[in-house]
């Protein structure tokens, strides 16, 4: 993050000074056509700023919600809460009406920015008061463009910060809360402060080389922290120019606006990925360099199919919402400096700048030597402030200042750290920790299953005689339960780990969450339904 005398600063005066470098070159587009040039959206922040604190926000109100698609009008709210010095929470609109209202009342939020045509897809009413962003453009006074102009153009930097109050703000006041995905439980209020996201970027920055000529593209939501940190902040405080889309699933509109504006880089999940390698077509993603994928297990089937259509092999890297959210990455050739290997697939990479990683023994907490797996442990400046409102739930999983990730992984001798599974993945059976995910993907081998299908996924219901039972979920299937089960065996994997015939369940989809993840509750829930009852 930029410093000035030794200070870290804020994002928001990090802003000031990349829209000022970028006053006349594009830095936001959108597929809806929409786009700003650096003096264009800072001085639009400026004249939304003004409203909000006008119209809508009360002195003491701290936390306000968004509900706006990746767009440019997503970033453009986002960067004026942070210029009226308020904590952004942008709300997952993928989720029940349960779910959002309860992330409303943890967050005590009493005004949701969002549009009409956002409101009608949701569907359903808030414990809030909702804010219709389109109706500002009749409460924009002609003293709001002068004043915004002359503090676009002509105000020194550090005249500015102190009119707008930015010298107020300190690197650890929190930024924004993003509430978690609650694939396994109840979203919990992750408070990230400036120095988490700041030191995210900067890291990402060092790493992958930014420059003004790249663009990212944007496809993943802002109530995600990966698409948060590295497409809506990055943009604002770095050189690049960000293009956005509304919905990471549709993959014709997002080539088309990749091959328009030729994005660069481009942050993903394999979920997205296997969507436009499907779907896209090779001159749409010509110009890229970069393809980093992460929140779940990146295939090397994938990374050779993309590659082999598109001319970029994607990257894995590994994070977490509490980690602001990056933690390690692998850096493609394209970027890589020097001759030091910067990527090892099958690896999640190695830790970003000042992040610190160790393996623990799960039972004992004793840190274990290379290439021995157990839990993952992460430190630095990108761990999180803690949860909002929930000190016992932060205690259960920092100490002294290490983030517990809930992850198995090893670190080999390079300091690559390679994910073996999760801690809620795996099922004790006969006293024995089988992994999910090793059974989902050798099933997903045995029936040629392609890199744009997720046909199958493993859960665990309660057994009377083991503990735990196994239950495959998956859509339908050419080869029958009995004739995979032969094969998982051939395949080498211990009895243990190989689920019965009538464990398997078929299901019309697999659930997936808004940010491209498995839907770990909900395939629960459903192996519960279809199997929790068969041996009682």
């Amino acid at each position: 993050m930029e410093q000035r005398q030794g200070e870290l600063l804020s994002l928001p005066r990090a802003m000031l000074r990349t829209c000022r470098r970028s006053l006349r070159r594009v830095k936001v587009a959108d597929t809806s056509g929409q786009e700003m040039t650096g003096g264009a959206l800072l001085m639009r922040s400026l004249i939304l700023r003004r409203i909000l604190l006008r119209e809508v926000l009360a002195d003491d109100e701290q936390h306000v919600g968004l509900i706006l698609p990746p767009s440019a009008g997503g970033a453009l709210a986002n960067a004026a809460l942070g210029l009226a010095g308020r904590i952004a929470v942008n709300l997952n609109y993928t989720v029940s009406a349960d779910v959002m209202n309860s992330c409303i009342r943890q967050a005590g939020i009493r005004h949701v920015l969002t549009s009409r045509r956002v409101m009608d897809k949701l569907g359903y009413p808030l414990e809030a008061e909702t804010v219709y962003l389109e109706e500002f453009r009749h409460k924009v006074t002609l003293a709001d463009k002068l004043v915004s102009a002359l503090h676009t153009y002509v105000c020194p930097i550090a005249v500015l910060e102190r009119r707008l109050g930015l010298t107020q703000v300190s690197p650890d006041d929190v930024l924004t809360v993003i509430f978690t995905s609650g694939s396994t439980g109840d979203p919990k209020g992750v408070m990230l402060t400036h120095r988490n996201v700041g030191s995210n970027i900067e890291a990402f920055d060092q790493l992958v080389r930014l420059n003004d000529q790249d663009v990212l593209a944007g496809i993943l939501p802002f109530f995600h922290s990966f698409g948060y940190t590295t497409t809506l902040w990055t943009m604002l405080m770095l050189p690049p120019k960000a293009v956005y889309h509304y919905d990471p699933r549709d993959a014709r509109h997002v080539g088309e606006m990749c091959g328009k504006h030729r994005a660069t880089i481009m942050i993903a999940t394999p979920t997205f990925l296997r969507f436009y390698l499907k779907r896209c077509q090779p001159e749409d993603f010509a110009a890229l360099e970069v393809v980093l994928a992460g929140a779940e297990k990146l295939p090397k089937e994938l990374c050779e199919a993309f590659e082999q259509k598109f001319g970029v092999r994607p990257v894995e890297g590994y994070g977490a919402t509490e980690l602001s959210p990056v933690a390690a990455v692998n850096i493609p050739p394209s970027r890589a400096a020097g001759n030091r290997v910067m990527a090892k697939e099958g690896t999640v990479g190695r830790p970003l700048p000042n992040v610190t990683a160790k393996i623990v023994d799960a039972e004992t907490g004793a840190e274990l030597p290379a290439d021995q797996p157990g839990m993952l442990w992460i430190k630095g400046a990108n761990v999180m402030r803690g949860y909002l409102g929930r000190p016992e739930k932060t205690a259960e999983v920092i100490h002294d200042g290490w983030y517990k990730t809930g992850d198995i992984a090893a670190i080999d001798a390079d300091g690559f750290i390679r994910i073996t599974g999760r801690e809620s993945r795996f099922s004790k059976l006969g006293g024995e920790m089988v992994p999910h995910l090793k059974i989902e993907e050798t099933i997903q081998r045995i029936i040629g299953a392609g890199e744009d299908e997720l046909k199958v996924a493993v859960s665990a219901v309660p057994d009377a005689r083991k503990g735990e039972r196994l239950v495959v979920l998956h859509t339908p299937l050419e080869k029958t339960p009995e004739q995979i089960c032969k094969e998982l065996s051939q395949a080498g994997l211990p009895n243990l780990w190989i689920p019965s015939p009538d464990s398997f369940c078929e299901v019309t989809e697999i659930p997936v969450l808004g940010t491209g993840k498995v839907d770990l509750k909900a395939l629960h829930n459903l192996a519960q339904q279809r199997c929790g009852a068969a041996r009682a």
